[in-house]
């Protein structure tokens, strides 16, 4: 998205991002997409669709556990862990063959598991791939309850 920008507005629009997904749940990141858009449509249209084209998939981290968000936020261990696959691919002059890239970069995964930070709350993953409904981080216990009352459950 930032690429969609001049640098010159990069600090102000990384500010309006970073309210976005450190929203407090799903309708504060909303509204902070509208500052967003209010702020940066006008000039800036193709930065805001990068956003708002997508924003079901940028939101959806919220339709999970509270614990998880922290997790989902980022996608820095992936990228750091192939940062090392290409870091070492780039140094050898490329793998050699398919079968010895795939092994090296096996191992090179491999060894940067060890390092991996745990899930937080790993006993709410058994409720997510299970299908539990997650409002505001919170399980919701009884969906079809909350949908005769008006509150909308959270889509995982």
């Amino acid at each position: 998205m930032l690429g969609a920008l001049p640098k010159s507005a990069h600090p102000a629009a990384k500010k309006h991002l970073a309210e976005i997904w450190n929203a407090e749940d799903k309708e504060h990141a909303q509204a902070a997409v509208k500052d967003f858009q209010v702020a940066y449509g006008a000039k800036y249209p193709k930065a805001v669709a990068k956003v708002v084209d997508d924003l079901d998939e940028l939101l959806a981290f919220y339709d999970y556990p509270l614990e998880h968000w922290v997790h989902l936020r980022t996608t820095n261990p992936i990228e750091s862990t192939f940062a090392t696959v290409r870091h070492r691919t780039k140094v050898t002059k490329g793998p050699g063959s398919r079968a010895a890239g795939l092994a090296m970069a096996f191992k090179l995964i491999e060894s940067a598991q060890a390092r991996w930070r745990a899930v937080n709350a790993p006993h709410l993953v058994a409720l997510v791939r299970a299908g539990a409904k997650f409002r505001k981080g919170k399980l919701i216990e009884r969906p079809e309850e909350s949908a005769a009352t008006g509150e909308q459950p959270a889509a995982a």
